[in-house]
């Protein structure tokens, strides 16, 4: 039975290749967005691939669009074995300069909604004895690498998701596993043309982690497939 994997933030970029490649490998797709009308053309593109994919609209940084879509999957009998927590923004500005608005928002994105996912969807993993949760972080969160980039929020949302994926694999059992990525600088809408890394490239680590093996690493992050300090 071919497993199924829920990626958030999946209607463009490294979230749609994530989706793509995933379904290339015999995954059942759900592919999140919080725009119905761009969700429903990523999701067609895929369909036209051949891959199975099922659209859902949610809003990660909204508690309650997380438990809407959790309830909808559970109604008809959709269980997650794979959650990519891919969403996020990326507000520029130093640490002194930041609004507490803009602080706020880019956690309930970048880290809220990473735990609500978790919360929603891996309590199904545990009792079926098995899942993959991938977040997708940065080395702008990771304090072996000093925190470094030109957006405070951003770095420390990630810092926390980080601390979310430790946190977690310390919690799980059988053959569940949580882990972090940093899929460098990609060549997508926030990675903007100037990137070095490649959608394909870019995707690469995160589809890995997500489809381990039961001998595979938990609670660690990776670049290019090679685990980082955090």
């Amino acid at each position: 039975m071919a497993r199924t994997a829920l990626v958030t933030g999946a209607n463009r970029g490294l979230g749609l290749e994530v989706c793509r490649q995933l379904g290339v490998k015999g995954l059942r797709i759900i592919l999140t967005s919080r725009n119905a009308d761009r969700g429903t053309r990523a999701a067609a593109s895929l369909r036209t691939a051949g891959i199975d994919v099922r659209l859902e609209i949610l809003d990660v940084s909204e508690e309650a669009s997380v438990g809407r879509c959790a309830e909808r999957l559970r109604a008809d009998g959709v269980r997650v074995d794979v959650l990519v927590n891919n969403a996020g923004v990326y507000p520029t500005g130093p640490a002194l300069k930041m609004t507490t608005k803009t602080l706020l928002e880019t956690l309930r994105t970048n880290f809220f909604g990473a735990v609500w996912t978790c919360r929603a969807f891996v309590p199904a993993m545990l009792r079926a004895g098995y899942g993959r949760i991938v977040n997708v972080s940065s080395g702008y969160g990771a304090f072996a690498e000093d925190l470094e980039g030109p957006a405070a929020a951003y770095s420390i949302s990630k810092a926390a998701l980080n601390a979310l994926t430790l946190r977690l694999a310390r919690e799980v059992r059988g053959d569940v596993k949580v882990n972090a990525v940093c899929p460098g600088w990609v060549r997508t809408r926030m990675g903007g043309p100037g990137a070095t890394v490649s959608l394909a490239a870019g995707a690469d680590t995160i589809v890995w982690l997500a489809t381990l093996p039961r001998s595979g690493p938990n609670g660690g992050f990776f670049r290019e497939r090679k685990r980082i300090g955090w």
